[in-house]
């Protein structure tokens, strides 16, 4: 064979130089990196996206895109893609943005290019109203890079701001996310992490021991059951990653693309007049024994349709997303079984979020009412209750998506007022049959009015219950907020699922005119 065609031979074509340059990209940091990702139960990034996306859909961003940083030895490290993969495609037929970390490339940390790549499909998102899906394991920020990749974190932050409200944002933790990178997420609008493999915090376990002498895992610090649990930064704690980007697939059903959307309806499966009999059965008469609110929520929505969200955070308030004859509604609601359904500053902060990213995309409100109050205690009013419940207020008395609430058993003094009452903003106001309503509740209010009388009595205790009683027929019962129109109708508890499918299917028509203003001044 002569020279010539030994040349010809060896010769890549323009598609063969393609294809190989592809196949470069998608290997990473290489085989050996990958196999080290695996071993730690993670998957890379282009298997999460694969593993997210509807099959075949995805389409690759920049995937030749190098960094241009020389110092360091820089200049020897260099991957096509740089250490984040990004594109966008399908999820249940509807499309998504999504970058994703791969750490296999200098430990997925953000320089300049990560961060430009990254804010491309930001804005492309924002520019097509589409979500936006952030899968981060990362180390950080590039140190080798100085300056530049914080001014990229300060990017990056700047579109999360700039669509927040616009388009949905969802993140997902699959890995480290420390220092400045923790910013990006928390300012989306929900977070989901994975046991065991994800932590999130500003500063590490060894700062923290050098500065205060304080010892303390990942895990404990900034793992997923922390923030799931104790600091409410983590919307979802997934056991695996798998679950994690299952729940956003689902999270997404409930949302729709952009802020001028409403959210997606379904075919309906359950009978929209479907009687609750069992509701009776549910709540209990005695005010202040302990149920599972969430019984009441399923049998009230379409069937198997309660999505909850923040559900190991501030539990004695219940927030989700549910269908009513196919329509998508966030959910509200008092949790009896947890701190008997009082609002406290987690509480309070939980649910005015909750009302205020339902608000920004177009999600119908429906509030389920069994409050006793704040709670009280001075570490709640030292740490802001007043504040902090007042955000609660802001967030109803701000909305301007359909607001509907039931009271299910009580609503007493201040926390009658925050749950979504008639002259919040309500459009629709129940209550069920022995439901009470008043400042305080009967024992309460008895032993202000008639403290001494009862002091007094040959038997207090008794005396004191035949006051409850008075009490009771007196004020705590709901024909009394009935007669005034703060109640739009007293209803059975059998017939409330109907009732508010009826009122929705009204409610959709519903159009708010509000006087030219930048924004409000939210107590924060």
């Amino acid at each position: 064979m002569s020279k010539q065609e030994e040349s010809d031979v060896d010769e890549e074509s323009p598609i063969e130089e393609l294809r190989r340059r592809r196949r470069e990209a998608e290997l990473g940091g290489g085989e050996a990196r990958i196999e080290r990702q695996h071993e730690k139960g993670k998957l890379t990034a282009r298997e999460r996206i694969e593993y997210l996306l509807d099959d075949g859909t995805f389409e690759e961003v920049d995937p030749f895109v190098e960094h241009r940083a020389q110092s360091f030895g820089m200049d020897e490290k260099q991957f096509p893609g740089d250490a984040v993969v990004t594109g966008y495609g399908d999820i249940d037929g509807r499309k998504v943005f999504v970058f994703a970390h791969d750490f296999t490339v200098l430990g997925g940390s953000v320089g300049e290019v990560v961060a430009d790549k990254i804010c491309k499909v930001m804005d492309k998102a924002t520019e097509n109203g589409v979500p936006v899906i952030g899968l981060n394991d990362s180390g950080g920020a590039r140190i080798q890079e100085g300056v530049d990749s914080l001014v990229g974190f300060a990017k990056i932050f700047n579109r999360n701001t700039k669509a927040s409200g616009l388009v949905p944002q969802i993140s997902a933790i699959m890995g480290p996310c420390a220092g400045g990178a923790t910013y990006s997420p928390a300012l989306t609008d929900f977070t989901f992490m994975v046991e065991d493999t994800s932590h999130m915090f500003i500063t590490g376990p060894d700062v923290i021991q050098t500065v205060t002498g304080e010892q303390v895992s990942k895990e404990e610090l900034g793992g997923a059951k922390t923030h799931a649990t104790k600091s409410g930064v983590a919307h979802f704690a997934a056991s695996s990653e798998e679950e994690a980007l299952d729940d956003i697939r689902q999270l997404l059903s409930y949302l729709p693309q952009n802020n001028m959307e409403d959210p997606p309806r379904v075919q309906p499966w359950d009978d929209p007049d479907r009687a609750c009999e069992e509701l009776v059965d549910i709540v209990p008469e005695e005010p202040r024994k302990p149920y599972d609110m969430t019984s009441v929520i399923d049998r009230i929505v379409d069937e198997e349709s309660f999505f909850e969200v923040h559900d190991g955070f501030a539990r004695n308030v219940v927030t989700g997303y549910a269908r009513l004859d196919g329509r998508v509604v966030g959910i509200v609601a008092n949790q009896p079984r947890v701190s008997a359904g009082t609002l406290d500053i987690d509480a309070s902060e939980k649910a005015a979020r909750f009302v205020r990213t339902c608000d920004s995309f177009n999600v119908p409100i429906l509030t389920l009412v069994d409050v006793p109050g704040f709670m009280p205690g001075t570490d709640q009013e030292h740490n802001g209750i007043i504040r902090r419940g007042a955000k609660l207020i802001y967030a109803y008395a701000e909305a301007t998506v359909p607001l509907m609430s039931v009271v299910v058993r009580k609503a007493y003094g201040g926390a009658y007022i925050v749950m979504s009452s008639k002259f919040l903003g309500s459009d629709v106001n129940y209550a069920w049959p022995g439901s009470e309503m008043a400042v305080l509740g009967p024992r309460g209010a008895v032993n202000i009015l008639f403290r001494n009388e009862i002091a007094e009595a040959d038997d207090p205790d008794a005396r004191r219950q035949e006051l409850m009683a008075e009490f009771r027929e007196e004020f705590a019962h709901p024909y009394g907020p009935a007669r005034r129109g703060y109640l739009d109708d007293v209803i059975e508890p059998a017939d409330t699922r109907s009732r508010l499918i009826d009122d929705l299917e009204l409610l959709e028509r519903k159009r708010t005119d509000s006087p030219p203003k930048d924004h409000g001044n939210i107590p924060l």
